[in-house]
């Protein structure tokens, strides 16, 4: 069920007309009806749920919440007034609060036990703004600044006021007041340079600078495109490059990348199925009262040696298609859809810093696109020890492989008895579960 936040500048600037006839609040307004119209035509949009946001003071910016229906966000957009300064850093911080109202008490962040992309809440925040000079109560800031502190119960726990599955755009209205534009540019639209445009590309959205009518409609044609389920993950290349082709050009765009991974629903259910998480970024430790704050985007770091890809028949795996970027691009033109590269968590393991494998990316086998395959935790050393479990002992483990397993514990956990994340016990309820099941 995706939330569809729009976050509407109502400062005063706003009422400032354009070459329609049109104050640029008009513009918003109807842009926010013309993208509802766009988005009705998909069968998935009866699932959404709508918001509405303003630059009012707190709480009056909260126009259409978790409570209220669609007549009311309508009755709420079609009432808007512009009357007020750019606060858009106090608006961003209401409307990131909104959206996080409720994620401590349904557990979708998981927080301390790895995390797992099929718990999401897809949401897109879109906000609607003339670009004009930030202000404030206190003076003109120069930058965009949000603010630290919030009310909400477990915001200490990520260190951006955001989440990996919520992703922010805007719409940067420059349409003249005069008359109408000359020309207009063909292609894609171009990203704004505004104070809004570094905040979106951090969440792994965008900025558009509008210039026409039919730059929004693109635009909005563009944002429909978006409403994707899914979660960002910042990917990070580890150790030497792979072997260069000779007169291969290699730029480094590919070293670092931003992006979201596509996360289906079931067809059947409709809600995402998964099996295994992604690991946290630090070893728990029994004597801190607290867990250390996570950022949103947990960064992965894929290793470029070739390998080969380790499935066994009765193991479930979990495959995420990623986005397109420089990453992927790179993956598809080795051509190489029979090797793959192991992806690991920083600290997430006792005994190295680089922490032990949990998947690998790969390319389809037709390379159209590339996959993140989340396996169990040090699924290199587990996966062998399963196949012989079901190949070679029949569900009846001899003495030597139950020691085996225990030692491969051991060295992921330092020692037998430390008090372990989720991914860990992932060993031991395969481990005893298999011997439970023998014994029967």
């Amino acid at each position: 069920m995706p939330i569809l936040l729009f976050l509407l500048d109502t400062s005063a600037s706003m009422n400032q007309r354009t070459y329609l006839g049109t104050t640029y609040l008009d513009v918003a307004k109807g842009a926010v009806e013309v993208f509802m119209k766009l988005r009705a035509r998909d069968p998935a949009s009866r699932g959404d749920r709508y918001m509405l946001v303003t630059f009012d003071e707190p709480p009056y910016g909260v126009k259409a919440g978790w409570k209220e229906n669609h007549a009311t966000f309508m009755c709420e957009l079609k009432n808007l007034q512009a009357s007020g300064l750019t606060t858009l850093g106090h608006a961003l911080r209401t409307a990131f609060d909104l959206l996080n109202l409720n994620r401590l008490v349904s557990g979708i962040d998981n927080y301390g036990q790895g995390r797992n992309p099929f718990f999401l809440e897809p949401s897109v925040i879109i906000t609607i703004t003339d670009g004009n000079k930030l202000t404030h109560s206190s003076g003109v800031p120069d930058e965009l600044h949000l603010p630290l502190n919030s009310p909400l119960a477990g915001s200490e726990l990520t260190k951006e006021p955001f989440r990996w599955d919520q992703r922010l755009f805007a719409l940067v209205l420059r349409l003249p007041g005069a008359s109408a534009p000359d020309s207009e540019q063909l292609g894609s639209v171009p990203t704004d340079e505004s104070a809004i445009t570094q905040m979106c590309e951090v969440t792994g959205g965008r900025s558009y600078c509008v210039r026409t009518q039919r730059m929004l409609n693109q635009c909005l044609e563009s944002l429909v495109q978006k409403v994707q389920s899914g979660v960002v993950l910042h990917f990070e290349k580890t150790g030497p490059d792979p072997i260069v082709v000779e007169g291969e050009v290699c730029p480094n765009a590919w070293h670092s990348c931003h992006k979201l991974i596509y996360v289906r629903p079931n067809p059947k259910t409709g809600v995402p199925v998964g099996h295994w998480p992604i690991p946290e970024s630090f070893w728990p430790d029994q004597n801190s009262p607290t867990l250390p704050p996570r950022s949103a985007h947990p960064l992965v770091r894929f290793s470029c040696v070739d390998c080969e890809p380790m499935v066994i028949e009765k193991l479930p795996f979990d495959k995420y298609e990623l986005e397109p970027s420089p990453l992927t691009q790179y993956i598809l033109e080795r051509k190489s859809p029979h090797m793959c590269w192991q992806v690991f968590v920083s600290n997430s393991g006792k005994q190295t810093d680089l922490g032990q494998p949990f998947g690998y990316l790969k390319a389809s086998t037709t390379l159209t696109c590339v996959n993140l395959f989340v396996m169990p935790y040090n699924y290199p050393v587990l996966l062998p020890l399963l196949d012989d479990l079901f190949k070679v002992h029949k569900l009846k483990p001899n003495l030597k492989w139950r020691q085996t397993m225990l030692r491969s514990i051991f060295m992921i956990t330092g020692r037998p008895t430390f008090g372990i994340v989720f991914y860990i016990y992932i060993y031991i309820y395969i481990y005893f579960f298999f011997l439970k099941f023998s014994d029967s």
